[in-house]
């Protein structure tokens, strides 16, 4: 009895390890952090990104891998971490569009030489009127 449940746990540990250690690999390969330093001129304050993300990472696993705890903190705190998971989501995305040459490639191909940054803002507002119609329906449910 003993064992399995050794086992299963050594198991749970040993995947999201693994999954822990590809995201990560993913938010460094697409350089998302140098780039948010390099934008907001804040070269001096790259151990705070760099445990931001890493207590966002552990955060985000809890919250996961434990859905019903209670979080004593109340709205305010839960409108904050939209906002926050929100922007990191949007970071990786554009990170991920920008390494793949999407955007350019688009542009191209639709003829698009000026407006470049409204028809990005655009998508982004998509997006977040597309997230809001999801809760506000609550299709997941």
């Amino acid at each position: 009895m003993w064992s399995r449940h050794f086992f299963l746990a050594f198991m749970g540990l040993a995947a999201g390890l693994a999954v822990s250690a590809g995201t990560f690999a993913l938010i460094i390969s697409l350089k998302i952090i140098p780039r948010m330093i390099g934008t907001g001129h804040s070269a001096g304050h790259i151990f705070l990104f760099e445990n931001a993300t890493m207590i966002g990472g552990v955060c985000g696993c809890i919250a996961t891998v434990y859905p019903n705890l209670p979080l004593p903190f109340g709205r305010p705190f839960l409108i904050l971490y939209g906002l926050f998971s929100g922007v990191q989501v949007g970071c990786l995305l554009m990170a991920l569009a920008e390494i793949m040459s999407v955007f350019p490639i688009m542009f191209r191909r639709f003829g698009l030489k000026t407006g470049l940054q409204w028809v990005i803002a655009s998508m982004a507002v998509g997006k977040t009127m597309g997230g809001l119609w999801y809760f506000y329906r609550q299709i997941g449910q």
